[in-house]
């Protein structure tokens, strides 16, 4: 199919009309991938202009290899998309990257069709579409699309392969609703995401139903928007006044375990400190009282200097005369005395003794 874009609109050969790349699905697949970026993406049923130019039928291998050159290879991806999640994303990107060149068609079925066939959703269709306009790896949504995939759905959005896991898909009677697609060679796998779906956050929700009621009634919803009954409601708020009761006392706990801690750590500090203390004090007491201390050799010195006070040395046996004056009267000395009288030996001695001190005595007159 031949295509000129020219500024902000183009035409398409076939047709000789004029048309906004926006309002035709097979121009706006031209648009570059920076256009989906900036702006949901578009709604299929909204676009004015459907191009009825022929559509080249195209193999794998030759969507593999980024023919034609002329277009992007137009891939369709379809499912309830219900609570959209990364499971979601992950296949949606998948089916976007399956060909070098490629434009993603996303179909999301109605709230009746789904409610018929599959069950009822938590998202009602216009929010589970709004979730698929915003995810940067679509290009266009389907609303309202078929459970099952006829060659008429399949021509009029001129779509060149279906991407979803290949788990039989069991529904409206059939064991697998995408067996003709495959037959046809139409068909492109992609890979489940393990441990994420629909059903298991669902089922999250009703295993944990206390918490998220109690939850959301603290949070200032009414027991009539959660469908509680009155003796629940009661029950709950009593358990929401009890957890908070509880939270109180942990962060008390919490608290009294801080402050034990730094009393702790405090005391450590302080024994250590006093230990330091208490041998420097030790140290300089013997330093000072020991056995070689210096108040030892301090009070010897002292006792030694007060005994030296209290009993001077004896004065010498002679000393010399002081010299006379005239106007008194020379005092009497006793250096004539003997320090200590002794018996004499001999007569001989006692006769010399007492002639010297005979001598003494007219010397003194």
């Amino acid at each position: 199919m031949s295509e000129l874009v020219i500024g902000q609109a183009a035409v398409c050969g076939i047709q000789e009309t004029w048309c906004r790349p926006s309002d035709c699905a097979v121009a706006s697949s031209r648009l570059p991938r920076v256009w989906t970026l900036t702006a949901p993406a578009p709604f299929a049923d909204e676009t004015s202009c459907q191009c009825q130019a022929p559509h080249e039928k195209l193999t794998i291998a030759q969507a593999r290899l980024g023919t034609p050159v002329d277009r992007p290879v137009r891939v369709y991806a379809d499912g309830i998309f219900d609570l959209f999640h990364s499971g979601h994303a992950r296949a949606l990107m998948q089916a976007k990257t399956l060909f070098p060149n490629s434009y993603l068609l996303v179909g999301v079925c109605s709230d009746d069709l789904t409610h018929k066939f599959k069950g009822f959703t938590v998202m009602n269709e216009a929010e589970r579409y709004e979730a698929l306009r915003h995810c940067r790896y679509v290009d266009e949504v389907i609303r309202d699309a078929p459970w099952t995939l006829t060659p008429e759905f399949l021509e009029k959005h001129k779509i060149d392969f279906v991407a979803h896991d290949d788990i039989p898909y069991s529904s409206a009677g059939s064991d697998d609703v995408y067996k003709h697609i495959k037959e046809a060679g139409m068909f492109v796998p992609t890979q489940r995401t393990e441990g994420i779906s629909t059903s298991d956050i669902i089922t999250r929700i009703v295993r944990d139903y206390d918490v998220y009621a109690r939850r959301n009634l603290q949070r200032g919803y009414t027991a009539k928007e959660l469908n509680v009954s009155f003796i629940n409601e009661k029950k709950y708020r009593f358990q929401n006044q009890v957890d908070k009761m509880k939270e109180k006392v942990k962060n008390v706990e919490e608290r009294s375990k801080e402050f034990v801690n730094k009393v702790e750590e405090k005391s450590h500090d302080l024994i250590q400190k006093w230990e330091e203390k208490s041998r420097e004090f030790i140290g300089n007491f013997l330093e000072l009282f020991g056995p070689d201390g210096a108040w030892k050799q301090m009070f010897q010195e002292r006792s030694s200097r007060m005994l030296q006070a209290l009993s001077p040395k004896q004065s010498p046996v002679s000393s010399p005369t002081r010299s006379r004056s005239p106007s008194r009267s020379p005092s009497p000395t006793f250096s004539w005395l003997p320090a200590k009288a002794s018996p004499p030996s001999s007569p001989k001695a006692a006769s010399a003794s007492i002639s010297s001190m005979s001598e003494g005595d007219e010397d003194e007159k």
